[in-house]
């Protein structure tokens, strides 16, 4: 028996694949090395547009623990540690759910069980080999070796994937050494902590805002009161002696009084754990060769690793490849996909993640000590006084200003982005896009005054979904979304004329394939 597809890896990612897949009626069983749920804390949270993504997957509310859809930051915002006002914006792209890592699995896993996922603990890849029909993998478990067939193996087995490593996938890059970042739930004092604004005043240097970085000409100092847990204190520094001292709250305290030049009590923190205690030197900025090798495929830390400043860029871009080769696999799998449709996982995720390295980059640089980095950071500061410069990095940050090559570039400014969000009154009531995209499936969205485009394309409902709307604010006439909700063609004709009807009807048989008629 061959299975549909073979998951290495039972985090975030992997659980996202799997969901992805069965809403797409594929078969999938993950592979999880570890006996249950890790309890070490990683990730704080997500940021920028894979919060979208998982309300348009019906997640946000079960994360955010609020039927509220997910609200951008339109006030204040860091950029290496310098202050971004997304107040000047009109549309922030910045979102933040701020919610633990163990908690996006234990959620992700709910959902996948939900939908029929198999999850195999303590079952772990030891050898990967492939045909032209299969890929064949050894699994290593307390019952003994066996092997699976599958038509498609995906390594989400993090940075130091068996998967990637088995399949001869090299993963070049950079390893940083000089910088040293602690960190470590505290208590601090309670009066030291503004009710209004959240944010920690120390005697003899100022006010820190919560969750945002702060620099000195010695390092950097963040306070994160994450809901539901102590605040997560954490310091870094450049060029440390190497030390194989154990980490504890005095080697915390040393290191806040080296940044920020004063004392800063901390106390143990309250509560059940797991609490943070931990020091990280070093990191690696890493991309895969190829994120795909025959039928095995890389997808989060398995593909691309970065040393970063915060803001889970490895988890927030791991979670969005995982909806970006799940339809495209599961169309592949039930024979509907059109050609060179999964040649663009590789093509489409290696340019997000490259706009990642830049943006890792960039706030690594400019948060660095020295006199010419403080003279770059004035500059810097005159530079985010400018709207347009706010609205670029602000962008950056979100993930927001990646655009796939959808083949009608100059068509309309929607194709190839990330849809935005919308609010519709249909024949049944007011509905908001998000849910309508929470069957992962293709969506052609007519809000043209006739709604005639489904006849007119002669469009298959099996194919794609097709609703009727009329929007509550000046919008586009119509749009085609692929499953990740990416635009993949628009119009704003009142009624679109012959040419762009055709140029819709190249867009679906390149993205789906699926047309009667002709």
């Amino acid at each position: 028996m061959i299975t549909d597809v073979v998951i290495a890896g039972g985090g975030p990612n992997g659980l996202m694949l799997a969901c992805e897949l069965s809403l797409a009626g594929v078969r999938a069983v993950v592979l999880e090395r570890l006996p249950e749920m890790s309890e070490e804390p990683k990730a704080n949270g997500l940021l920028g547009q894979v919060v979208r993504m998982l309300d348009r997957r019906g997640l946000h509310e079960r994360l955010s623990d609020s039927p509220a859809p997910p609200q951008p930051n339109s006030a204040y915002f860091m950029f290496g540690a310098l202050g971004l006002d997304l107040s000047l914006l009109e549309d922030s792209p910045v979102y933040a759910l701020p919610v633990p890592q163990r908690r996006i699995v234990q959620v992700l896993q709910e959902r996948a069980v939900e939908l029929g996922v198999e999850i195999r603990r303590e079952h772990e890849v030891v050898g990967v080999s492939q045909d032209d029909d299969a890929v064949t993998v050894d699994v290593a478990s307390p019952g003994g070796a066996y092997r699976l067939r599958a038509r498609y193996l995906v390594g989400a087995d993090g940075a130091h994937s068996a998967t990637r490593k088995l399949s001869g996938i090299g993963f070049p890059g950079v390893t940083y050494d000089r910088m040293t970042v602690c960190s470590a739930h505290v208590n601090l004092p309670a009066d030291w902590v503004d009710p209004a604004t959240g944010a920690l005043h120390v005697p003899g240097y100022g006010a820190v805002l919560p969750f945002l970085p702060h620099r000195t000409e010695h390092g950097g100092f963040s306070y994160a009161p994450m809901p539901g847990h102590p605040p997560l204190v954490s310091t870094t520094e450049w060029d440390l002696p190497t030390t194989d001292a154990p980490m504890d709250l005095e080697a915390l305290r040393a290191s806040i009084r080296r940044v920020l030049g004063v004392d800063v009590p901390l106390g143990a923190p309250d509560g059940p754990g797991p609490h943070v205690l931990r020091r990280l030197t070093g990191g690696n900025t890493r991309v895969a060769d190829r994120f795909a090798d025959g039928r095995v495929f890389l997808i989060g830390d398995a593909a691309h690793v970065y040393a970063a400043t915060g803001g889970g860029p490895g988890l927030n871009l791991g979670l969005q490849d995982a909806v970006n080769l799940g339809w495209k696999l599961a169309a592949v799998i039930r024979g509907s996909a059109p050609p060179g449709l999964l040649d663009s996982y590789e093509a489409e995720r290696r340019l997000a993640a490259h706009r990642m390295i830049l943006n890792a980059r960039a706030q690594s640089a400019l948060i660095a000590p020295g006199g010419d980095v403080t003279g770059l950071r004035e500059l810097f500061t005159e530079l985010l006084r400018d709207k347009s410069t706010v609205q670029r990095l602000a962008e950056l940050i979100a993930g927001a200003d990646v655009r796939y090559d959808m083949g009608e570039p100059d068509a309309h400014p929607l194709i190839g982005r990330f849809a935005p969000d919308m609010e519709l009154h249909t024949p049944t009531g007011p509905v908001r896009l998000a849910e309508l995209t929470r069957t992962a499936r293709p969506l052609l969205l007519d809000l043209t005054e006739r709604a005639s485009l489904a006849r007119t394309l002669d469009l298959r409902h099996d194919y794609v979904d097709i609703v009727t709307a009329r929007p509550q604010v000046p919008a586009p006439t119509a749009l085609l979304l692929r499953p990740d909700c990416y635009v993949a063609w628009a119009s704003a004709s009142p009624e679109p004329d012959p040419t762009e009807i055709e140029v819709l009807r190249a867009a679906v048989q390149r993205w789906f394939g699926g047309l009667s008629g002709r």
